[in-house]
């Protein structure tokens, strides 16, 4: 087996390799990968198949497009960076920068192959309307969530038994059939319903005239109109055999209210057009079909809309070519998907259950009326009130007069009063780090690219740099590639894919069972932990909105109790850490006026856990 090469020549791509009855098999995600890789064509990477145990992909080549360039790795011979993280992952030429993730890392594939080949329109589409497809993180999109980890989840836990006669259709497969089921909406979709009616309208005439009511099939005029959705679809593919939409409607189809335009029907995933969704979507639900066996006739019925999607995804030019290189050998299973429904959003069929959001059920509606001061009153009341502790260093100052000009806020995009305010609340954190830090600790910041400042003035740490959004990120490293730093690596991911070890961390109200974390939680309406001692959400989320009025524009007054609902909130977030082993003070940042949002948490976990971690720190900062 090949070890991972010492210098790094092109960008790699690791994906994982599992076992199942002790014989190698790509897990789902893997699939995914690799079919995108063969739709695009792409060579740009290097491909290490990454082994837990001795082994060898020689079995899985017939799961490997020929044009790959792959070599087997074992885990323990992988770099740092992408050790810390949950596969797929690319490390890229420097071995600085490390994207981790399924949506990431399809995402940069994508880019990859349109910077190699600009005329690249089918791969460019994949992203979608305004390149957003499957951008914002499963945190804090359902959509992204469900396309990204609960299908691949689910059916990768049906593969583990797939002859289990008991066994449900998964919810998240069912909550996808739903979502195809219902009207699609999309930029300008005015233009195609009216057109839609206009040809609906005109094959009613000619039926009239050629007295063929009488027999119609049962389904034609839904298969019809289906043909212009996906005209319009494979029309944005530009697919040369496919007629162009006529250009204008007549006065009368004009003249129809939009309310009263037909909807339009799903031909992929988001909508009319193909996207990374369908990728990431096709190699699941291949396997979820191939897996049913013999139970497929009875629950294909409750999948229509799912089936007549798989179907259609098969149309689209170069899918047939990348699935056969991958060894998915498509097949559209029989089951009947003309005549199909489509749901409005107030239709909710009993077969399809709703998705209830994760991690809390919704609240009852009860009318909250007063703001937050009974609410305030009440916590009194029972002895409960904002405790801040004094801040340990409130004079303390980076030397900026010494640290490269490069960090320094005065010389970005912002005005003078906004830099000196970001200098302050730097002050702040850097303070409360070099408090905290010993030679050798490994500090991650979660969200906020701040601690570029700490592994300059803190050369001996081993810096991690977490964020989503690839722009902030690659402008992070620029910036550290200029400055000579060699203390800090970066990495493109969701929180929930870094699993690596650290002793101090930075971040938006995290709190790790493992190792600390430093937070800070800017946005307070989000903070959901909070019902310890409030007996209605209602109360709770009032709190909370009224914590994030501390503007300086606002009144002495309205900015106190902005203040003092933040405190609360906050106490509740020390609490909330506090389950989770940690000892949490809450203080305020010096001076006040370095930002609305001046409350900084500090926690130390009671005990001491694998690594020798020190503290968890939250700031709030705008």
């Amino acid at each position: 087996m090949k070890q991972q090469p010492e210098n790094q020549q092109q960008p790699s791509l690791y994906l994982e390799v599992c076992f199942q009855n002790e014989e190698p098999r790509l897990p789902l995600h893997t699939s995914i990968v690799l079919f995108l890789l063969s739709y695009c064509e792409c060579k740009f990477f290097k491909v290490y198949l990454v082994f837990k145990k001795p082994s060898s992909s020689e079995s899985l080549r017939s799961q490997l497009p020929e044009h790959l360039d792959s070599s087997d790795v074992q885990s323990e011979a992988l770099p740092q960076l992408v050790r810390d993280c949950r596969l797929p992952a690319v490390l890229d030429e420097t071995g600085q920068l490390c994207r981790a993730g399924l949506a990431v890392v399809l995402r940069h594939i994508i880019n990859k192959t349109i910077e190699a080949d600009p005329s690249r329109n089918d791969v460019l589409a994949l992203l979608g309307f305004k390149k957003t497809c499957l951008k914002a993180c499963a945190e804090v999109s359902r959509w992204t969530r469900l396309c990204e980890i609960e299908i691949p989840s689910a059916v990768e836990e049906h593969l583990q038994n797939p002859a289990n006669d008991d066994q449900q259709v998964p919810l998240s497969i069912l909550t996808l059939e739903r979502r195809l089921a219902e009207p699609v909406r999309v930029h300008n979709d005015d233009k195609i319903r009216r057109r839609k009616l206009q040809e609906q309208r005109r094959e009613e005439s000619a039926e009239s005239q050629e007295n063929l009511d009488s027999e119609s099939e049962p389904g034609q005029s839904s298969q019809a109109c289906d043909g212009l959705e996906l005209r319009a679809a494979l029309a944005k593919l530009s697919v040369d055999s496919v007629p162009a939409l006529a250009t204008r409607e007549n006065s009368e189809i004009r003249k129809v209210k939009t309310a009263d335009l037909p909807p339009l029907e799903h031909v992929f995933a988001e909508g009319l057009y193909f996207t990374l969704t369908d990728v990431v979507l096709l190699p699941c639900i291949y396997q979820y079909l191939c897996s049913l066996q013999a139970r497929a006739a009875a629950t294909l019925h409750h999948l229509p809309h799912l089936l007549r999607w798989y179907g259609r995804v098969q149309e689209v030019p170069g899918v047939l070519r990348a699935a056969k290189a991958c060894g998915l050998l498509l097949s559209i299973p029989q089951a009947p998907t003309s005549g199909l429904p489509i749901l409005s959003a107030e239709d909710n069929p009993t077969s399809l259950p709703v998705e209830e959001e994760e991690g809390r059920e919704m609240a009852p509606e009860v009318p909250f009326v007063g703001g937050p001061r009974p609410t305030m009153t009440k916590l009194k009341e029972n002895g409960i009130e904002a405790v801040f502790t004094p801040h340990p260093c409130p004079s303390w100052t980076l030397p900026w007069e010494s640290l490269p000009g490069a960090i320094n806020p005065t010389e970005g995009k912002m005005s003078n009063i906004r830099a000196v305010r970001k200098m302050q609340q730097l002050n702040n954190l850097v303070a409360m780090v070099t408090e905290l830090a010993r030679p050798g600790y490994t500090i991650v910041d979660f969200c906020s690219g701040t601690l570029l400042t700490v592994g300059i003035f803190l050369s001996l740490l081993k810096v991690i740099l977490i964020e989503n959004k690839e722009e902030s990120l690659v402008r992070a490293q620029s910036r550290s590639a200029e400055l000579g730093l060699k203390n800090i690596g970066f990495i493109q991911a969701n929180l929930d894919y870094f699993t690596g070890p650290f002793h101090i961390g930075v971040s938006i109200a995290s709190y790790k069972n493992r190792f600390c974390t430093i937070s800070k939680p800017c946005c307070h309406p989000y903070c959901f932990n909070c019902t310890r001692f409030l007996s209605l959400f209602q109360e709770h989320m009032i709190l909370c909105r009224f914590a994030d009025q501390t503007a300086v524009q606002l009144p002495p007054d309205r900015r106190l109790i902005g203040k003092q609902c933040m405190g609360l909130v906050d106490l509740d977030r020390s609490w909330a850490a506090e389950t989770h082993g940690y000892s949490v003070q809450v203080m305020t940042m010096e001076p006040e006026s370095c930002s609305p949002k001046n409350n900084m948490l500090v926690g130390r976990p009671l005990q001491k856990r694998g690594l020798e971690v020190t503290a968890v720190l939250a700031v709030n900062y705008v």
